[in-house]
């Protein structure tokens, strides 16, 4: 696979971030953890377009987790999008529906980073606060070697898609990717 120097994830927890180093601790997926492997990058590399261009990686195989804040009167839910990177999050139709909310926008990236204990640029759903809804388009959860972040900008974790779909609070909308463009 591309570039990528890859190493079990459980034998470099020094590389993710402490959030997702303790969730990986206790990986309870069908997924047998050794499938969970992480690689070092150039934290300035870490944004999706940059990443895939410099270490080879098909758009495809990258998967986005895109933090909604869905409100409804005084109350603000957040939820995890997981999309691949040929697609975006259909926040204001599919996502705002289905969290019953009446204004879903990106969560701010402030709070979300207070909130998870990830950089932006890094957040992933491994490791996130419990209670977050992770959305999971199928073509993420499709993904043979999914690459995800890894709860901080200088390193990538790849895993089965299929695993996305067996987080904490994880499910599979249909839907949730539209095409870009």
């Amino acid at each position: 696979m591309s570039a990528l120097e890859l190493y079990p994830a459980l034998a470099r927890l020094d590389l993710v971030a402490d959030p997702v180093a303790a969730a990986l601790k206790q990986w309870t997926a069908s997924v047998p953890v050794d499938a969970v492997r992480v690689a070092e990058i150039d934290p300035e590399l870490a944004d999706t377009a940059e990443f895939c261009a410099h270490y080879g990686v098909p758009l495809g195989d990258s998967v986005n987790c895109v933090v909604i804040a869905a409100k409804r009167g005084g109350d603000v839910t957040y939820a995890a999008c997981m999309v691949t990177a040929l697609t975006r999050a259909d926040v204001n139709g599919l996502v705002r529906k289905h969290l019953g909310a009446r204004k879903a926008s990106f969560a701010p990236l402030a709070e979300v980073a207070e909130a998870t204990g990830m950089e932006y640029g890094g957040i992933t759903p491994i490791g996130l606060p419990a209670g977050w809804p992770v959305l999971v388009d199928p073509a993420a959860a499709a993904v043979e070697a999914a690459i995800i972040g890894s709860g901080n900008r200088r390193s990538k974790i790849v895993l089965p898609g299929r695993a996305l779909a067996e987080l904490p609070g994880a499910e599979v909308l249909t839907g949730l990717g539209v095409p870009l463009g």
